[in-house]
């Protein structure tokens, strides 16, 4: 047993039983035979018992796609998607909700899928890979299906032409030990060995501050996100009288703040394995809610279709679901509505024989807080080693407890005496929610020395334990320098401009508070007296809108970003303090304004726009001069566009008064 080992990076991949995809390939190339899986043979026992008892399968057999397919086969067909999916027999929603949510990240869905295909080079043999405790492991399978006439028994496509959804099922299957292992388990155990990320777990009875802001932030971050609802009456899902199904999971797929009556309406996207089955309550398919709001995006969001696809209002989905699961590659701060840009340590280390005992077997790992943070600063991540899981355990063999280590007890740096562990002292208790396999805790600690303890609640266990702590952001302490505050795109980047747009955007358009923190985060990196101010961002909302209605579209940002970053390379050109531009150079700024061309100003303009703008010495920082310089430009065309003659233009009060106090 080791007690402190020395902190471990991720192992290369592996391969399941030993099996070589490409020499087994090439094998059965060179051979012109198709591969037959003898590790995970076509017969009852790759399916297990749990899901042959007790029924009638004379007519099952094992089919390749070849035999099956309404055409030409293919691994993917257009695209993978979460409508590809359909669940079978079996009850594995807990893992192909995940995988429906995986579909949503191309990125991390290509590394369990692999470049495969029934053409290029086929022998009836397919691997896909999975994340186990640290590292990734290769499952090679063949393309043999269970089905019952030409109907798959477990997952069947919703083309019968495209497979991938299948064959993946039939991997995940071979690595948990038969299909039987799939029935029925634990979401977190899903997300981990999909991405080999880090879950935190929402309870949604305890009613979230701000449960829309949360599922976009990690939805801008790329996460997978998952939720269930609770069990029911008996042990099996039923559909309920409201069209969800108890003891299910479903995959998390969006959220929007929509206008409805005279106000605004949270919703959550949802999609169910099973396909079909859906939610009939409020915001549901058909619902009163669609036809009576006037919301121009409507179109965009809603499709009355039987896909298993649903939104609900935020409020219905905290009353019948009762948990929430957000998977990502590391910690993420889910409860300020920004897209996070903190940076995280990894500590790994890897136990290969915790055993239960007591304190003295217990396994004890230190790690250092160095300074005081908001929020989370630290995160705590299980995961138990298949092999030392077994069928009939109901729960994770494993749990842990932090503590903070007193002064007295710091010269201890392998392991605690048995008489620190009072009945007095305080732990942070790690496991907060069922699971088997994978378990986390978000913490907040201050600065100090800590120790996570492991304790097995019966005999040997293996596994991995991850350490995230957060660094601090030395982008914002270390250098004041607006030179090193760069803007994230260039004008070229059009794709990056729409990325940034719709990374904020609530919809198809972004209101001035949207537009702060967009600016803030994607643009201005320094102390926070230079960041945009609400009240900026609301003079830019109204100068650059020009449908008068609060808010940006994309083309009405676009017009503003470009200028953003043109006013960007004028201010890093022409300051001559660290900071800001003096009032000095402002006629400079102006005539090398591309969007200014043919503008002048008076020396009196000069001085009035330094007192508008400037600082008590005639400092005038980025935020400000983007907002002077906008104005200018609007307020110039504004002149143009209303005089009849170049040179005066006559308005009524109103017409003048809507000019003044808007824009």
């Amino acid at each position: 047993m080791a007690n402190t080992p020395e902190p471990s990076t991720e192992a290369s991949v592996v391969r399941f039983k030993d099996q070589d995809f490409t020499s087994l390939r090439d094998h059965c190339l060179s051979r012109g035979l198709p591969f037959v899986d003898e590790t995970f043979p076509a017969e009852a026992s790759s399916i297990g018992q749990k899901l042959l008892q007790g029924k009638n399968i004379s007519n099952l057999q094992w089919k390749r796609p070849m035999d099956l397919s309404e055409g030409p086969p293919y691994f993917i067909l257009e695209g993978a998607s979460r409508f590809d999916i359909q669940q079978g027999t079996a009850g594995d929603c807990w893992f192909l909700a995940a995988l429906g949510s995986l579909t949503q990240n191309p990125q991390c869905l290509q590394k369990i899928l692999m470049d495969q295909s029934f053409s290029h080079q086929y022998a009836g043999i397919f691997w896909f890979r999975f994340w186990q405790c640290g590292q990734w492991v290769e499952v090679v399978v063949d393309d043999y299906l269970p089905v019952v006439g030409r109907d798959c028994l477990f997952v069947h496509p919703r083309n019968k032409q495209e497979f991938w959804p299948c064959l993946l099922e039939k991997a995940y299957a071979k690595l948990r030990g038969s299909y039987s292992h799939l029935h029925y388990g634990y979401l977190p155990d899903a997300l981990v060995d999909l991405t080999g990320g880090v879950v935190s777990s929402v309870n949604l009875h305890s009613s979230p501050s701000d449960l829309l802001t949360m599922v976009k932030t990690a939805a801008r971050a790329g996460s997978l996100m998952t939720c269930a609802t609770p069990k029911g009456v008996t042990d099996e899902a039923t559909v309920m009288g409201n069209g969800l199904v108890s003891q299910h999971a479903y995959t998390v797929t969006g959220a929007e703040q929509i206008q409805y009556r005279r106000g605004w309406e949270e919703i959550i996207r949802l999609w169910n394995p099973w396909g079909k089955k859906e939610w009939r309550g409020r915001w549901s398919d058909g619902s009163w809610e669609w036809q009576e709001t006037r919301d121009r995006r409507k179109n965009q969001l809603y499709e009355n279709k039987e896909d298993g696809e649903f939104w609900m209002s935020c409020q219905d989905f905290q009353e019948n679901f009762s948990c929430l699961f957000i998977c990502n590659q590391v910690p993420i701060t889910l409860d300020h509505g920004l897209t996070p840009h903190e940076r995280w340590g990894q500590m790994i280390f890897k136990n290969l024989g915790n055993t239960a005992g007591g304190p003295e077997s217990d396994s004890q790992y230190f790690f250092s807080v160095r300074e005081l943070m908001e929020g989370n600063n630290a995160v705590v991540s299980v995961t138990v080693m298949p092999q030392s899981l077994k069928a009939e355990d109901e729960e994770c063999p494993l749990s842990f407890q932090v503590f903070k280590v007193d002064s007295q007890f710091q010269h201890f740096r392998e392991r605690l005496p048995p008489t620190f562990f009072s009945i007095f002292r305080n732990a942070i208790q790690g496991i907060d929610d069922k699971t088997k396999s994978n378990f986390t805790k978000f913490c907040h600690l201050s600065p100090g020395t800590y120790v996570v303890v492991l304790s097995a609640h019966k005999g040997k266990v293996e596994f991995l334990l991850r350490i995230f702590l957060k660094k601090p952001d030395s982008d914002r302490n270390a250098n004041h320098s607006f030179s090193h505050r760069a803007l994230k795109g260039s004008l070229s980047e059009i794709g990056s401009q729409q990325r940034i747009f719709y990374k904020y955007a609530q919809g198809l358009d972004i209101d001035a508070t949207q537009l702060q923190r967009l600016l803030n985060q994607e643009l201005l990196k320094g102390p926070a007296g230079d960041t945009f101010s609400l009240d900026q961002c609301r003079s830019l909302v109204a100068l650059m809108d020009l449908k008068v209605n609060g808010r940006l579209d994309h083309e009405e940002f676009e017009r503003l970003w470009i200028r953003l970053l043109h006013c960007q390379h004028i201010f890093q050109n022409i300051q001559k303090s660290s900071r800001v531009l003096l009032s000095s150079d402002l006629w400079k700024a102006i005539q090398n304004s591309d969007f200014l061309t043919g503008i002048s100003i008076s020396y009196e303009l000069q001085d009035l726009l330094t007192l508008r703008y400037g600082d008590s010495v005639g400092r005038i920082s980025f935020p400000s001069l983007v907002c002077l310089l906008l104005r200018l430009e609007i307020m110039a065309k504004a002149f143009r566009n209303l005089s009849k003659d170049g040179k005066g233009l006559y308005l009524t009060e109103m017409e003048w008064m809507n000019l003044a106090m808007y824009n």
